[in-house]
């Protein structure tokens, strides 16, 4: 069985949207491209591992929208890596409309999500998510992924749609590495999901201390 990897870039207040560019969601959010002025080689080498044994990719529709306008064109370009790598993959698209599958090898999903995910994650070893907020935030609510990076970026913005939006559930995840920050102060974290849900306890157990009322 392979894993379902969320790759997500948010700011502090965990805002997801549009992060690469003004065009990715123009209505109504003034903030497109935020991540660009915060990009660093620290940030960018972290990004480009995480996709490097990736042999599917799993979008929403605007996302998906967005990739096969620009990737397709981008082979022999300073993103060739990326570019040949998302080129050569399957896609698959999570979409309740009829998306136009122009991209070589893209499928849309069928009407059951967790269905579709299962099946994608027993054809697949390394299955990309990447940007497709709305599905990022189903994913998280059925717990239907693996592996959770997410780079946190030094900026608060207030508005924006955000990665818990619409209701997170309670979700025990597991630190995979130590988290690694860039000179721009990105940090990057990668947790994966982890059985049960998160304990309670008592600070003001005798054992526990004073905590940090003092």
């Amino acid at each position: 069985m392979g894993l379902i990897h969320i790759e997500m870039f948010t700011t502090l207040d965990l805002v997801g949207q549009a992060p690469g560019g003004p065009d990715e969601d123009p209505e109504g959010f003034p903030y497109g491209g935020w991540q660009a002025p915060l990009l660093d080689d620290v940030a960018g080498a972290q990004v480009a591992a995480a996709y490097e044994d990736t042999d599917a990719l799993l979008l929403g529709r605007r996302t998906y929208d967005l990739f096969a306008a620009y990737w397709p064109h981008q082979e022999g370009g300073q993103d060739n890596e990326i570019a040949t790598l998302f080129n050569s993959v399957p896609k698959y698209v999570a979409s309740r409309g009829t998306p136009d599958l122009q991209w070589a090898g893209s499928t849309q999903l069928g009407p059951d999500l967790a269905e579709s995910v299962r099946e994608i994650r027993d054809r697949h070893e390394h299955v990309k998510v990447v940007g497709s907020l709305n599905l990022v935030q189903s994913l998280l609510r059925e717990k239907l992924f693996d592996r959770l990076d997410l780079w946190l970026h030094p900026i608060t913005l207030g508005v924006g749609k955000k990665m818990f939006e619409g209701g997170a559930v309670p979700t025990n995840l597991a630190l995979l590495a130590p988290p690694v920050a860039g000179p721009q102060g990105t940090v990057y974290l990668r947790y994966g999901l982890t059985d049960g849900i998160p304990a309670t306890g008592d600070m003001s157990a005798p054992d526990r201390g004073a905590g940090n009322g003092g």
